[in-house]
């Protein structure tokens, strides 16, 4: 398994508009975010620059725009970032990560219901 780039929290702002609506153009992430954050332009490019940097997006110059294009996989990132997280925490075990929240009722009947059929079909799938 490839090692990803460390991403901020900001910078995890701009890679979710990247993934969703990629390839896109520097004007249009500008646009996306100044509508759901107080980011000024320059702090936005600024964003984008890191992530260009740390090996997170590529671009190409279209005429007069720059057009980014994510070099890493969105369900990648999360992955690493919840294994990370799993890890830090719990000591990776996840049982005790879904006890924490079962017991401090961080999880609704529908979200329980959900992990009932999801732990279901990794064991009819040979998992155990």
């Amino acid at each position: 398994m490839k090692s990803l780039p460390q991403i901020s929290e900001a910078e995890f702002e701009v890679m979710k508009i990247i993934w969703k609506h990629a390839p896109i153009s520097t004007n249009e992430i500008t646009d996306k975010l100044t509508q759901t954050t107080k980011w000024s332009p320059k702090t936005i490019q600024t964003l984008i620059k890191r992530l260009v940097t740390k090996g997170a997006l590529s671009y190409e110059k279209q005429s007069r725009v720059f057009v980014y294009t994510p070099l890493i996989e969105e369900k990648e990132y999360i992955g690493q970032e919840s294994r990370s997280f799993l890890k830090r925490f719990y000591d990776g075990n996840i049982t005790a990560m879904v006890s924490a929240y079962m017991e401090d009722d961080k999880l609704s009947e529908s979200e329980i219901d959900t992990l009932r059929t999801l732990l279901s079909k990794g064991t009819k799938n040979g998992r155990d």
